[in-house]
């Protein structure tokens, strides 16, 4: 049976993040600002808007080092630049926006992988080192790094007035009308998240 190649998966990976990302910061934008920045909540962040503004700033970080390979460009020369401040949006809509953007080039990134380049070795100077990963490994650590802690921010919505989304809507192909308003906002298609195979 023929299957999809593992670099289109890694893209559905890139709109799923970009999915959830949406679904999650419309949520918290309904919330007070003194809600979005409170530091009293209990998750490893200890505010929501911490959390998001560590997820935004680590995809940047690795996004800068895959692009930077992709260029033929040596890596960033201080990786601390990324993460000071470690808060650089201080509400929920500058950040919505600066997270779409790096969600788009998430996505583009992912849209012009094929298989043979997943086992490349991408650089990455970390001050005391520099860590070497294939774009696969990379890739696969930065999903599931945004996947935690957007958990984490869904934990502490359910401490507020705000309802959390629902985030597991994205695969099943009989739940695409559950996620037919949030493609419409994204200006996204069934066809273009999930194309026909070719036979």
């Amino acid at each position: 049976m023929p299957t999809q190649p593992l670099s289109r998966y890694l893209l559905s990976e890139a709109y799923n993040n970009a999915w959830a990302d949406h679904r999650l910061l419309r949520a918290c934008g309904a919330l007070s600002q003194a809600a979005f920045e409170d530091a009293t909540r209990t998750s490893f962040f200890p505010s929501i808007r911490y959390t998001l503004n560590h997820n935004l700033t680590t995809q940047r970080f690795y996004l800068d080092a895959l692009w930077r390979d992709w260029r033929g460009e040596p890596p960033h020369p201080d990786y601390g630049t990324f993460f000071e401040p470690e808060e650089p949006y201080a509400d929920c809509a500058t950040l919505w926006q600066a997270q779409r953007e790096s969600d788009d080039s998430l996505i583009a990134y992912c849209a012009g992988l094929t298989d043979d380049m997943l086992d490349t070795l991408v650089a990455i100077d970390r001050g005391d080192k520099v860590q070497r990963d294939t774009r696969q490994r990379l890739l696969a650590h930065l999903f599931q790094h945004q996947i935690h802690h957007r958990g984490q921010v869904h934990a502490m919505l359910a401490g507020t007035p705000v309802e959390p989304p629902q985030l597991d809507e994205f695969y099943s192909s009989g739940e695409a009308d559950l996620r037919a308003q949030d493609f419409a906002e994204l200006g996204w298609t069934e066809e273009q998240v999930w194309p026909a195979k070719k036979r």
